[in-house]
Order: C-alpha cells, then sequence, then structure tokens
C-alpha cells in the first residue's frame, strides 16, 4: 500500500531572493517560471531544466540577486570569468554558458551578439578508459540479479546509463534480436543490438516486472510517464504493458513536474554504486565506471573486425570521427612500433 514512508516528495523549489527582499522578490520567481516553461516547451529533459535553473540563480546571486534584465556583457563576462579562476572543467564552464544563452536568448528574447564570439572552454583530448573482455567478465561476475542485467546491456549493447534504465517493454524486440533507443542523445532514435545472452534472463525479469505493474494497477496506480504529448493523445497508455519501464524503481513516488504518483525507473546511482564496488572487487585499478562498458563494447567489436560504421550506427554517433577515437586501441601500445629495447638481443 503506498503510505507517507515509501513516497519520495519533492523538495520544496529554491527561491532565487529572500522573503525581504524589495526589490526583485516579486520578479525573480517569475524568471524562473518562465524559464522553466520555455526550457518544458522544447522539450528538454528534467536535468537540463535543473541545471540551466541552477545556472540562473547562480547567476544572479553572483550579482547580487540583481535581475538579468538590468545586466548584459559585463555581468556575464565577470561570471563567466569566476567560473575560470575557481579551475572548473571544461564541460562545466559550456554549461554555464549554455544556460545563459537560454536565459538571454529564450527567455528574456535579447539577442547578445558578442556572446556569439566567446570561445568556449576546450575540453582535453583524454582517449576512453576501456576495460579487456577479461576485466569485463570479472565486473559482471560479481554482479547479481538486476543490476548485472543492467550492466550486461551497458556492454553487450552500447547503451548509455540512462538509455538503459529509460528503456520500455515495447522496445525490446526478441525475434528480430535488436533493441530500439528512444530519443536518445541529441534526441535521436536508432536500433542497436539485443545480445543472446540476454534474451531468456530479460524475458524471467520482465515477468518479475508484470506482476510488479499488475498490483500496482489493483491498487490504483500503474501509470507511467510518457515523454512530450503523449499522456493527452493517448490518455490509456501509461497503464498499458508496453510502455512501463524495463527496469522501474522498488517504490513509487512523486513526479516532480506533474506531481502524480507514479513508480519511476530505477534510479541510476543504484548501478553505478554497484559497478563500482564490482571494478574494486575484481581488482580493476582503471578509473573506470558505467560509462566505460560502452567504451569497451565499442572497443571490443573493432577489435573482432566489424565495420566502423556499423559501430557508429549502434553506438549513435553523429559524426564517424566520435567513433574513430576507439580506433587506438586496435594496434599495439605506441601505434604498433615495437620498442628498440625489445629489439636488444
Amino acid at each position: 500500500m503506498l503510505t507517507k514512508k515509501n513516497i519520495n516528495y519533492p523538495r520544496p523549489a529554491l527561491r532565487v531572493v529572500d522573503e525581504g527582499s524589495p526589490d526583485v522578490s516579486s520578479m525573480q520567481p517569475k524568471l524562473l517560471e518562465r524559464m522553466r516553461d520555455a526550457i518544458r516547451y522544447k522539450h528538454y529533459s528534467i536535468r537540463t531544466e535543473q541545471s540551466y535553473l541552477g545556472w540562473a540563480r547562480r547567476f544572479i546571486l553572483f550579482h547580487g540577486k540583481r535581475h538579468p534584465e538590468t545586466m548584459g556583457e559585463p555581468e556575464i563576462t565577470a561570471f563567466l570569468t569566476s567560473l575560470a579562476r575557481q579551475n572548473v572543467t571544461a564541460s562545466t564552464q559550456n554549461q554555464a554558458l549554455s544556460a545563459l544563452l537560454f536565459l538571454y536568448r529564450e527567455v528574456l528574447k535579447k539577442e547578445l551578439a558578442w556572446l556569439d564570439d566567446v570561445e568556449q572552454a576546450k575540453k582535453p583530448a583524454r582517449l576512453p578508459v576501456v576495460l579487456s573482455q577479461r576485466e569485463v567478465q570479472d565486473v559482471l561476475a560479481r554482479l547479481g540479479g538486476t543490476k548485472w542485467l543492467m550492466a550486461s546491456l551497458l556492454y553487450g549493447a552500447g547503451l548509455r546509463l540512462m538509455e538503459c534504465l529509460r528503456l520500455r517493454v515495447k522496445d525490446i524486440d526478441y525475434e528480430q534480436h535488436q533493441i530500439t533507443v528512444r530519443d536518445g542523445k541529441g534526441m535521436k532514435d536508432r536500433v542497436t543490438m539485443l545480445p543472446d545472452r540476454l534474451v531468456e534472463p530479460l524475458k524471467q525479469h520482465l515477468q518479475k516486472v508484470k506482476a510488479l505493474h499488475q498490483g500496482d494497477l489493483e491498487e490504483g496506480f500503474g501509470a507511467v510517464y510518457l515523454p512530450f504529448a503523449l499522456e493527452r493523445k493517448y490518455p490509456a497508455a501509461p497503464r498499458e504493458w508496453g510502455w512501463q519501464y524495463v527496469f522501474p524503481s522498488a517504490r513509487r513516488s512523486v513526479d516532480p513536474r506533474s506531481n502524480t504518483v507514479r513508480r519511476h525507473h530505477v534510479d541510476e546511482n543504484v548501478l553505478q554504486r554497484a559497478v563500482k564496488q564490482a571494478l574494486r572487487d575484481a581488482g580493476v585499478d582503471k578509473p573506470a565506471s558505467c560509462h566505460t562498458l560502452r567504451h569497451s563494447f565499442a572497443t571490443h567489436l573493432l577489435q573482432a573486425g566489424y565495420d566502423i560504421r556499423t559501430v557508429q550506427e549502434l553506438l549513435g554517433h553523429k559524426d564517424v570521427s566520435t567513433t574513430m577515437i576507439y580506433t587506438h586501441v586496435l594496434n599495439r601500445g605506441g601505434k604498433g612500433v615495437q620498442s628498440p629495447l625489445d629489439q636488444l638481443l
């Protein structure tokens, strides 16, 4: 039964200004609501929404709670410069810039031409961490149940973590041995493989999930989140079996956008912690993570002789140059060149 103990209630939204601020206290919440509406209108993910709103708050607080309407180039430059001086990562700097671009262009309807010339921080050209097949086997051997199944999909189908967690029952095709990834990175759909070894484990897992869903329906719940306007277009779809998550959460929670009680997909931290522990238990010293399994998927396919264009499509990369980074392990270390030290008698 649903009780207060097993519902995750959302935290109250943070206000940009204190109640006692006479200058912008009435304006800031409206501004953030406008920004939130603009983000949702463009169908950005809830993570992007939270991130952009967070950067808007930080920008306003950085300048003493002044309204962005009264600020411009000098204030934005000062804020971005302060981030650079804090030695934040390139991704963080670029994310802050993107948030401010969105705020001024999409919400305040101001074109700041100078921002087009702002040079975004460059990410360091680092090679991806890749596990050997033996290391992957050792890590998977230390996982069990649903966590093993999710990690196996990351490696066996090249899924990103959130792509795995957001899988719907209808997107698994046993006959064609394929998985359809919906709204992947860049809001693109793609098709990837369903490993033969995971067909039976998936069927057994979904039998338990279906029983869980049936129990939700009997208790008056069972509706799942649908993206965009699908819930309005197909009112019965949220309760249909095909739309349910393959990896649902163990308990129901409150949707932070609609305040509807639903069973969402499992939290990503569950698998992240399990994989980290499995890496430690397996004695793998590399700085690996869940995403490393996807890197290993691509690298091992190329090592097996598969065409790079095929691997590109399976990964969902827009440009083949992104996939080319995995070719660094196709040769032996040092570009396959034998060291002169090894040539000594």
